[in-house]
């Protein structure tokens, strides 16, 4: 089969690697739509290396068909031969195949593409792990939800709607301001005409406390926004795009109760990602199939132009997710 390899020069090319062969717990999916996530870039740049067992190529996301099944998938699973399945991946879905354990994959959520259902194991996952079970968020809460227009606050921000939380997200300018509306936000902050400590401090002043954050952002800014947060108030950290390094008020941090964590869900261990899907499933895809939380695709590209669909997520301009298609 082919798969997306990652050249010396840091180039992609789609290249003949040796069939995934199935152990008894797996499934070979046949890969038909694979979602990109930042996760990939870094990985490309040999800063994010797949877990022990998982291909080598990238990719955390992908829809297709069950095409064959190990004897203990077959035993232990509902999942028959020709299922259409999305998959929640340590690597390996920039390929035309790929190994899966039976327990890593969802049903696509009935009236959803592949290339819709490619768009949310990574991104669906990672926004509820990190609003339930990092941040326990509650109905009435305030969610601060950083990098309004990246793919991952398409998904969280309709999610934390439908949950009944109030939200608050971010943006650079008033393009994407535009472009987010139709995710359902309570407030879009242009971070370029007002500074979110500065937003957060009226915010406050009105009673209007932040309780949970999710922050792919980091940089000086973020020690600055823990003054404005609730007693209580949770901040997670996903990411550093904008730096590593911030300045915090230790006294604000434990008069105020705040608990700062950090957060990855491809390091977690199988058997948690498990119980994460099927929660996800349970608790998440009946409000997809309502219409409640949907992804926002922003662009769809053939898998042989993969270094182009990433030059996207380079730019920072893509609103919601990218995703390649599998011929």
């Amino acid at each position: 089969m082919k798969a997306i390899l990652v050249n010396e020069d840091k180039s992609l090319s789609w290249t003949d690697v040796p069939d995934p062969v199935i152990t008894s717990d797996e499934v070979l999916v046949k890969i038909e739509a694979a979602a990109l996530n930042r996760a990939d870039l870094m990985q490309r740049e040999g800063n994010y290396p797949p877990p022990p067992g998982c291909p080598q190529w990238m990719g955390l996301e992908i829809a297709g068909t069950v095409a064959s099944m190990g004897e203990n998938a077959k035993k232990y699973s509902s999942w028959k031969i020709g299922d259409k399945v999305c998959a929640l991946l340590g690597g390996g879905g920039y390929a035309e195949a790929v190994a899966v354990k039976y327990d890593m994959l969802m049903p696509i959520p009935k009236g959803f593409s592949v290339v819709q259902a490619a768009a949310m194991p990574e991104a669906y996952a990672t926004a509820y792990l990190n609003l339930f079970w990092e941040a326990k968020a509650k109905a009435g809460e305030t969610l601060l939800m950083q990098a309004g227009a990246s793919g991952l606050a398409s998904v969280v921000i309709p999610m934390a709607k439908a949950f009944g939380m109030r939200v608050i997200t971010t943006v650079r300018s008033e393009e994407d301001k535009a472009a987010i509306a139709h995710l359902g936000a309570d407030a879009v902050l242009n971070t370029r005409i007002t500074p979110l400590p500065e937003f957060l401090k009226a915010e406050a002043e009105d009673g209007r406390t932040v309780d949970v954050a999710i922050d792919c952002v980091g940089g000086s800014l973020m020690g600055q926004c823990l003054p404005y947060l609730s007693h209580g108030a949770r901040w997670i950290m996903i990411a550093s795009l904008a730096g590593a390094l911030t300045e915090i008020n230790l006294r604000t941090v434990f008069v105020k109760n705040i608990r700062i964590i950090g957060s990855t869900l491809r390091s977690r261990k199988p058997e948690v990602k498990a119980q994460l899907l099927a929660e996800l499933c349970k608790n998440v895809w009946p409000l997809a199939e309502s219409g409640k939380v949907c992804p926002t695709i922003y662009k769809t590209l053939p898998i042989t132009r993969a270094e182009e669909a990433q030059d996207i997520l380079y730019r920072g301009e893509n609103v919601g997710k990218v995703v390649l298609t599998v011929e």
